[in-house]
């Protein structure tokens, strides 16, 4: 039930391919062995209105979000977070050198008492392997 869920502001619609760094951070996210493939989303919402800091028009942001299912150990929480803020930092460094631009990265445990879910994606995934 890994989701990366990214949220930009608008105004760096001229600098960032979202394409590209939702492909960078999924990528990165099937390469971390806690987070199961089959349950891994990756979605981005650019963000139209926004204030940051002064309110000067420069100013960006970049909010990743990775929400998971609880009970995996504070270590491994930290290396899964470690590379995916990794990621988006590389990712944007041009970005990060040539403008204000904050960016931050939030992991987020659901309750499995207040969730509901229903998938047959893993399904499909085991018969496309055969």
């Amino acid at each position: 039930m890994p989701h990366i869920i990214i949220e930009y502001s608008g105004n760096l619609d001229t600098d960032l391919d979202i394409e590209e760094l939702i492909g960078a951070l999924h990528e990165t996210a099937i390469s971390i062995d806690a987070l199961p493939i089959g349950g891994i989303r990756t979605r981005a919402a650019r963000r139209e209105h926004f204030e940051i800091a002064d309110g000067h028009p420069d100013n960006a942001f970049i909010n990743v979000t990775l929400r998971i299912a609880r009970g995996r150990p504070l270590e491994v929480r930290m290396d899964a977070g470690e590379k995916l803020f990794a990621a988006l930092t590389r990712h944007v460094a041009a970005i990060y050198d040539s403008r204000p631009l904050a960016l931050s990265f939030e992991i987020q445990e659901i309750d499995p008492d207040t969730r509901w879910k229903q998938g047959n994606i893993r399904e499909y995934m085991a018969r496309r392997a055969n």
